[in-house]
Parts: structure tokens; sequence; C-alpha cells
């Protein structure tokens, strides 16, 4: 999708979402497209960063795959469906990557230590390439403490929001003393216009 925007600020811009209790309600290990539900306000705060012409990346973990719960094939198909409620609100996301493995469950080729699984960097940096984004001012978004470890690793600024697993997961960033957010919202709406007007405020 084309960046609209011809604000400076906002074209050094780009966010990253987690998927499960972010963008979309939590329900363990998702393998049926009748479980996918947006959460209230997602759709809304994805289109508030389409309007403004801010890429919008959806990185997930997605070990279900190595653990043999569901394939591949069963993930695109739940991406295909986000996308198309995403579409019926006027809202849309630029990429979406995810990582199938994990480093002790299932088999090869999926049970292996890779670059990509969050907390590592490797699905930002492949979205960096792909997408052309450069030298951004980047946003990491999700419920849980890898997120904002992923955020640390990639010198984003990391948002933690309450909903899905955020609220214990809170709890776990505060006892460990590390990898704090920059924010913690009370879900992605929130978050986003959080960034929103912190770009504003930074101009």
């Amino acid at each position: 999708m084309p960046i609209r925007s011809s604000d400076p600020t906002i074209q050094k811009t780009a966010v990253f979402l987690d998927r499960d209790g972010t963008i979309i309600e939590e329900v363990g290990y998702l393998d049926n497209i009748g479980q996918l539900k947006l959460i209230p306000g997602a759709a809304r705060a994805i289109g508030l960063l389409n309007k403004a012409g801010i890429p919008v990346i959806m990185i997930t973990n997605q070990s279900g795959v190595a653990r043999g719960y569901f394939s591949e094939s069963v993930v695109e198909q739940l991406h295909q469906r986000l996308n198309e409620l995403l579409e019926t609100e006027l809202a849309y996301l630029d990429a979406i990557y995810y990582c199938p493995h994990h480093p002790t469950e299932g088999t090869a080729p999926y049970r292996r230590a890779c670059n990509c699984r969050k907390p590592h960097p490797g699905m930002v940096e492949q979205a960096i390439d792909d997408l052309q984004l450069g030298k951004r001012q980047l946003f990491v978004v999700g419920d849980k403490c890898v997120d904002m470890e992923l955020a640390n690793r990639t010198g984003a600024e990391g948002i933690l929001v309450l909903t899905g697993y955020g609220r214990e997961e809170k709890k776990q960033l505060d006892k460990i003393g590390k990898a704090q957010p920059a924010y913690i919202a009370t879900d992605l709406l929130q978050a986003i216009q959080w960034i929103i007007s912190r770009l504003a405020i930074g101009k």
C-alpha cells in the first residue's frame, strides 16, 4: 500500500503489532476461523495508522505449527480472514510475518532455534528489508514481555496493551525490572492514539 502522508515525521515512522491479545482476542492456540474476533477498537486503531500513512506490520509467534496443533495453511487462512475483517472496517495491514518455529518442541523443520521467534529481531529486520523502511522511528505494540524485549532489542519504543495477557505480563515486567514499556495502554486504540499524539508533540 502507498504511504500517503506528506508529513516528514510520519514518513519516518513504522508500527509493529502483535496479533493474539493485541489485534484479536486471545483464545490460546487459535486454529478455528470462527474463533477469530477483533478486539473492539482494533480496526479503528489500524485505520488511524493507515490514514496517517504509517506502515503497520503484524508480527506473531505461531509455535502451534511446530507443536503440531495446526499447519501453516491454517495460519494463512486465519490471516486472510483477519484481512477481510479489517477491510470491512476500512483498515489494512501493510504486511504480516509469523514465526512457526519452536526451539524445543516438535520436529524438523519447525523444531529449531531461529532468529524470527520473538523476542529475536528477525521478523522486524525482514520487514524493514522487504518494505524498504530504512531508518525509522519504530514502535512495537503487544501484550507480552517478549514484545517489550523485542522493542528493546530493535531500538523501538515498546507499548504494552492490557488486553490479552497484558495485565498478567505487566506484573512480570515489574518483577524483572527491565525492558519496560515506553507506555502502557488499555488497548490497541489507546496505544495508537498515544503514538500519533507523541509524533505530533515531537514536531
